[in-house]
């Protein structure tokens, strides 16, 4: 998964496939997949609809899990997420 940067790159050990879906469909399956993981691990997300550039940050801040870091490519945003407790 070599589409996160920096030394997270090495380390997310989940991804989550959103391409083609609209909101609120990313976030819900952000918010399946993550409770699906353990608290300190990475989770990537890959999403085509411009609302995820709002609403993932969001859902981030308001349930405490860190945004390690965002990339967009065009149409393709990519996040990287740390779960948290």
């Amino acid at each position: 998964m070599s589409d996160v940067q920096g030394d997270a790159a090495n380390k997310v050990q989940h991804l989550l496939d959103a391409t083609g879906l609209s909101c609120p469909e990313p976030v819900m399956l952000l918010h399946k997949k993550i409770r699906e993981l353990h608290a300190g691990e990475l989770l990537q997300v890959i999403a085509t609809d411009p609302s995820t550039k709002r609403d993932i940050p969001k859902f981030c801040l308001f349930l405490g899990h860190e945004l390690v870091s965002t990339t967009e490519d065009g149409t393709t945003f990519r996040y990287c997420i740390r779960k948290q407790q």
